[in-house]
C-alpha cells in the first residue's frame, strides 16, 4: 500500500521531471513513460552506473533497451528540455545569453569496436625514433547554454553529437589547400551554425540573444549567419581578418587604435595565488572582410573589435589578452567592459560539461555504441542541467521560495540534517543545508558552494530520503 510518505516521495518526478519531460513527442508512450522514469532514477542516484541505479535486471534491462531502441533520438529525450528551456527563457526581461562549446568524451574501448575516432596523440617514439601514437575512440558534443547576464542557467538550447569514421588528415591538407575555400558545410565548425540557428528559433527573441564563443567560434560564415537571424553574437576573435577597404587587418589597425580606459579584474595564478589585473582597454567598429576565398559569397560587416590587454607584462605568468569581435553596439567604455563581462560568463558552460563528466561520471559508461551513448549523455545533460540550476539558484536569489527546488520532505529532512542558528525560510537556506549535507563548511570567509559539494549532496539527500520514506512505510 502506497502511503503519504511515498507520495510525497514521488513529488520531484511530478513536478521538474514531467516539466522536463512533457514536450517529448516519442513513437510509443510507453517509451516517453520509461524515460521519465528513467529520467528520475538517474537524478536520484546521481553519478552511478545504469545498474548500480537501477536496483534490479528488469529496470536495468528496460533501461538499455531504451537506450538502444532505435525509435530513441537525443531529439526525443531533449526536446521536452528544450521546450522547458525555452518556457524559462521566455519568463527573463532583457539579454539572453546563449554560450556554445564543445566537449570531448573519450572511452577505452577496443580497436575493433565501432565507437567513433576522437583524436590520435603521440605516447612516445618507438625503437626506430618514429612517434608512436594512440587511439582515442569516444563521441563529441556540441551544446548550447542558455544563461541570464547574471550566470543562473535557463537550460540547453541545442545539441549535437557526432563521431569521426577517420582522420582526415588536416596539417597535410593545409599544404595543398587553403582551409578558407572548403565550404563551411563540410567542417565540423558547421556545427556553430547549426546551432546559433536552432537556439535563435527556439528562443524566438533573436534581437534578445547574444551569442557566445571561444576562438573555435571565430567563423565568418557564424557572423554572416547571425547577421541574416537577426541575432547578436560575440567570440573571441584569433584570425587576422581583412578590415577596412582590404588593405588593413584589424590586428594593424587596433595597434593604432587609442586606449579608451582601464579596468580592474581580480584573477588568479596557476598556484592559485589571487592579483589584481589593469587592462587596457580599446575598442573600435570597423569594416571587417570575409577570406579572400570567399568574397563572393559574403559581404563585408561592420563589426565592433574589443580588446583587452594588461597594462604591465607581469612575471610568472601570461599577459592577459582578450580580443572580442561582436556585432552589439559598443559606444562607451561602460557597454565594453560589459560585454566582457559578459564573455567571462562563457566559462559556465565549461562548468556544465565538469558536471556531466565528474559528477555524472558520463566517461565511466560502459555502453559500445555511439548512439546508446548519445542518448545517455542526453539524458544526463537533463541531470547536470539541474546540479547548476540549484547551484547558481542559491548565488543569484534570496527570496524565491524554498518549494521552487524542494519537496516538502526533503525541506523537512534538511532542518532535521543540518542545524542552522536563523530558521530557514528561503530557497538559498535550503540551498545551502543542500551544500552542507555535501561537504560544505560554511565558514565567513569560505566562496559560495560550489556544484562539487551540491552534487553530493543531493546524492546523499536521495539516499536519507528513500530510508526516510520506507521506515515510514514499515511503521504504519
Amino acid at each position: 500500500m502506497t502511503t503519504k510518505r511515498s507520495d510525497e516521495a514521488q513529488e520531484r518526478h511530478v513536478r521538474w521531471i514531467n516539466h522536463e519531460t512533457k514536450g517529448c513527442e516519442f513513437a510509443d508512450v510507453r517509451l516517453a513513460k520509461r524515460f521519465g522514469n528513467l529520467l528520475g532514477t538517474m537524478a536520484h542516484r546521481i553519478g552511478q552506473s545504469i545498474p548500480a541505479a537501477c536496483q534490479d535486471w528488469a529496470n536495468t534491462k528496460a533501461a538499455y533497451r531504451f537506450l538502444a531502441n532505435p525509435r530513441v533520438t537525443e531529439e526525443h529525450i531533449l526536446a521536452g528540455h528544450f521546450a522547458a528551456s525555452a518556457a524559462r527563457a521566455s519568463t527573463v526581461e532583457g539579454v539572453l545569453l546563449v554560450l556554445h562549446d564543445t566537449c570531448e568524451f573519450s572511452y577505452e574501448r577496443g580497436e575493433a569496436c565501432s565507437l567513433g575516432l576522437i583524436s590520435k596523440p603521440s605516447t612516445g617514439r618507438q625503437k626506430d625514433g618514429s612517434l608512436r601514437h594512440h587511439t582515442v575512440r569516444g563521441i563529441l558534443m556540441h551544446s548550447s547554454l542558455v544563461v541570464t547576464p547574471q550566470g543562473l542557467p535557463l537550460g540547453l538550447a541545442a545539441i549535437k553529437f557526432w563521431t569521426r569514421k577517420q582522420f582526415k588528415g588536416t596539417n597535410a591538407l593545409k599544404r595543398k589547400v587553403n582551409p578558407t575555400r572548403v565550404p563551411i558545410e563540410e567542417k565540423e565548425s558547421y556545427r556553430w551554425l547549426e546551432n546559433v540557428r536552432q537556439a535563435t528559433g527556439l528562443l524566438n527573441r533573436p534581437d534578445a540573444c547574444v551569442h557566445i564563443g571561444d576562438r573555435e567560434s571565430d567563423i565568418y560564415e557564424l557572423f554572416h549567419a547571425a547577421d541574416e537571424l537577426g541575432t547578436r553574437f560575440l567570440v573571441r576573435t584569433c584570425v587576422e581578418r581583412l578590415a577596412g577597404e582590404g588593405a588593413s587587418t584589424t590586428a594593424s589597425l587596433m595597434h593604432r587604435a587609442p586606449v579608451k580606459g582601464t579596468y580592474r579584474i581580480k584573477s588568479r595564478t596557476k598556484e592559485g595565488e589571487d592579483y589584481e589585473a589593469v587592462l587596457n582597454i580599446k575598442y573600435e567598429q570597423l569594416q571587417v572582410r570575409p577570406p579572400l576565398g570567399k568574397q563572393e559569397d559574403y559581404p563585408p560587416l561592420t563589426l565592433t573589435v574589443i580588446h583587452a590587454t594588461e597594462a604591465t607584462a607581469p612575471k610568472g605568468r601570461q599577459r592577459i589578452e582578450w580580443k572580442l569581435l561582436t556585432n552589439l553596439p559598443v559606444d562607451s567604455l561602460d557597454a565594453a567592459i560589459e560585454k566582457l563581462k559578459w564573455y567571462a560568463l562563457r566559462w559556465k558552460i565549461e562548468t556544465f560539461h565538469k558536471i556531466l563528466k565528474s559528477g555524472c561520471k558520463a566517461e565511466e559508461s560502459k555502453l559500445r555504441a555511439s548512439e546508446r551513448l548519445a542518448n545517455l549523455i542526453s539524458l544526463f545533460c537533463i541531470v547536470a542541467w539541474r546540479i547548476f540550476w540549484v547551484t547558481m539558484l542559491q548565488c543569484e536569489t534570496n527570496d524565491k521560495t524554498p518549494e521552487l527546488a524542494f519537496t516538502a520532505t526533503e525541506m523537512r529532512l534538511l532542518d532535521r540534517l543540518v542545524e542552522r542558528k536563523t530558521p530557514s525560510s528561503t530557497l538559498s537556506d535550503y540551498a545551502l543545508k543542500l551544500a552542507c549535507l555535501g561537504g560544505y563548511l560554511a565558514r565567513a570567509s569560505d566562496p559560495p558552494p560550489g556544484n562539487l559539494v551540491m552534487w553530493r549532496g543531493m546524492s546523499r539527500l536521495n539516499d536519507i530520503q528513500l530510508g526516510f520514506c520506507i521506515a515510514g512505510e514499515n511503521c504504519g
